[in-house]
């Protein structure tokens, strides 16, 4: 499959129509999460028919695989609210045999970067205290930052992907961007429930 995780276009809805076009032959599913940049209303009518997926979740080899929408209006920053948490924990306690994979946009982990911490999930707080309630969360897997990370904490992968545009400069106290090419993350997800995982840097790219 694959996984777009958010600001699939930059303010312009009109982007999501070259987007369908790209990747409407795709021959494995298609899902995508809103971020800041998204317009979420254009982006459900628009990727409306398979291979796309908007959202929610799928079950596949024993993994549960749940897409969590951070989408905040008017803002950079991201907050699941009531509704999602509730919807993340209902399926937790629903499918305790699954190992679990939980995506979204927004870092729910601070990245060590004063401006881009400030723009971050609203209530990490209270979605990292509901993950560690659930023994089958393996990973967690955002967008947002620009920049890759991955990090165990207390068992769970938190891993952060690049974009496949420009780079932001780790750990800057200030907006920079970094010198890295665009990039992308390759996830495989094994039956003992481990993350196979690694990030692949565009070094040069056809004209």
């Amino acid at each position: 499959a694959l996984l777009l995780t958010g600001d699939l276009v930059q303010d312009d809805p009109g982007g999501y129509a070259l987007l369908r076009a790209t990747f409407e032959s795709s021959p494995v599913p298609v899902y995508c999460l809103p971020g800041n940049h998204d317009i979420p209303a254009a982006m459900h009518a628009t990727l409306d028919a398979a291979p796309f997926q908007v959202g929610g979740q799928f079950i596949a080899a024993g993994w549960l695989v749940i897409m969590l929408d951070t989408w905040k209006a008017n803002s950079a920053g991201g907050r699941l609210g009531r509704e999602e948490l509730a919807r993340l924990e209902a399926l937790l306690a629903g499918h305790p045999q699954l190992h679990a994979l939980i995506c979204l946009h927004h870092h729910p982990l601070a990245m060590e970067s004063r401006w881009l911490d400030k723009v971050g999930l609203d209530d990490a707080a209270e979605f990292l205290s509901l993950v560690r309630r659930f023994a089958q969360v393996r990973g967690v897997l955002w967008g947002h930052v620009h920049q890759s990370l991955d990090r165990f904490v207390d068992g769970v992968r938190f891993m952060a992907s690049p974009a496949t545009c420009a780079q932001f400069l780790p750990r800057s106290t200030d907006f920079a961007l970094d010198r890295r090419p665009p990039g992308y993350r390759v996830l495989e997800l094994l039956p003992d429930g481990t993350i196979a995982t690694e990030v692949v840097w565009v070094e040069s790219t056809a004209g």
